[in-house]
């Protein structure tokens, strides 16, 4: 893999992409660099941050994906600094080494590094944008290093990718213009639509800690909902109490994942801040009723598909999950249309989408 020169004549045969794996990053570089395969692309795939989890290396390994695994802390932890540019050696090497022709970065600081190839970075989320729509403010003054580290990053990429034009949008407001701006929105493969009966359950799934995702506040009005409520993800630093009516799984793999989608007749998420929602497209694409967050992101995805309360009014998300419990054809209707929606994110696309991009930087830098 790292014998043969990069291509300048169009074809892009070979990424160098960087991921984490805390979050919902990982599913995304592992679902592109697979769908990327199609289009006669390798992509090396470098994380940060914590180990992977065995779940995850086996993953990776199974769909043949080359993974290099860094212990670097990443630049939205607290004092990352040391690491983020210890990384940074790391990074320039293993791009000597694979020699790319294309390197995309899913993070910010590293775009400002000297990188060979052309650069992408593309914008899953950012402390600046998860600060405002979580707290209603800037990101107060400590967030400084950050901000200006973030603003050089994308400053130096060839061309800024988002997954919803919300994102995008949200990037120039915190960090000034961006001069190559594009939407490519996520995508994951679909799942067969579940033939069994669905139970009567409202499923939500995150990190139950974080405020954007807003978990919390489907389990306070799990008393006032008619099902019971259950819950996936890390419940680290919360209490969560016992009680008939939430039932806390913890954290799940990606097939336990799909198992509960299946099940569940209603999916509830009214997040404050999500720049895309990967869950919401995995329970859409399982057939699940949506119940979201009215944020500019998930109306762009969703508009029409879903049912969106407003992620304060827990009084209004109580009434909503209720008023689709109560009518089970309204369940089951807006379930078909959050599916059908779904497939307008699938794999396929994404990774068409990105492998045209690639090229058309190949392109801009080959020699005449």
């Amino acid at each position: 893999m790292f014998a043969d020169p990069p291509d300048r004549n169009g074809a892009v045969r070979r990424v160098l992409m960087t991921a984490d794996g805390v979050g919902g990053v990982w599913t995304y570089a592992l679902d592109l660099a697979s769908g990327l395969r199609a289009h006669g692309t390798t992509v090396t795939i470098a994380t940060m941050g914590p180990r992977l989890t065995e779940d995850r290396r086996a993953d990776a390994a199974r769909r043949g994906i080359d993974v290099h695994e860094g212990a670097f802390a990443l630049e939205w932890m607290e004092d990352p600094w040391a690491d983020v540019d210890a990384a940074a050696g790391w990074l320039l090497d293993l791009e000597r080494r694979c020699r790319p022709d294309v390197v995309h970065l899913n993070g910010y600081c590293h775009g400002a590094l000297p990188w060979r190839a052309p650069l992408v970075i593309a914008a899953h989320s950012c402390v600046g944008s998860w600060w405002r729509g979580v707290h209603g403010a800037a990101a107060p003054s400590s967030w400084n290093t950050y901000r200006e580290r973030v603003r050089n990053g994308l400053a130096s990429a060839a061309i800024v990718v988002a997954p919803t034009r919300a994102m995008l949008e949200a990037l120039e407001r915190e960090y000034g213009h961006v001069a190559d701006g594009r939407v490519i929105p996520n995508g994951r493969a679909q799942t067969p639509t579940p033939t069994q009966p669905r139970d009567p359950i409202v499923f939500t799934a995150g990190r139950v800690w974080d405020r954007a995702k807003n978990i919390g506040a489907v389990c306070r009005v799990a008393p006032h909902v008619q099902w019971p409520i259950c819950v996936a993800g890390d419940t680290r630093g919360t209490e969560c109490p016992a009680t008939d009516a939430v039932l806390y799984l913890g954290r799940l793999s990606a097939a336990e994942m799909q198992t509960w989608f299946a099940r569940a007749s209603i999916y509830a998420l009214p997040a404050r801040y999500e720049p895309f929602g990967l869950s919401v497209l995995e329970a859409a694409s399982a057939g699940c009723a949506l119940v979201l967050g009215d944020i500019p992101s998930l109306r762009e995805n969703w508009d029409g598909a879903a049912a969106f309360v407003d992620p304060d009014d827990e009084d209004a998300l109580a009434a909503a999950i209720n008023r689709l419990i109560d009518s089970p054809a309204l369940c089951a209707a807006m379930g078909a249309d959050a599916r059908q929606r779904s497939e307008r994110f699938t794999v396929n696309r994404m990774a068409s989408a990105y492998a045209a991009l690639y090229e058309e930087l190949v392109c801009c830098r080959a020699p005449l």
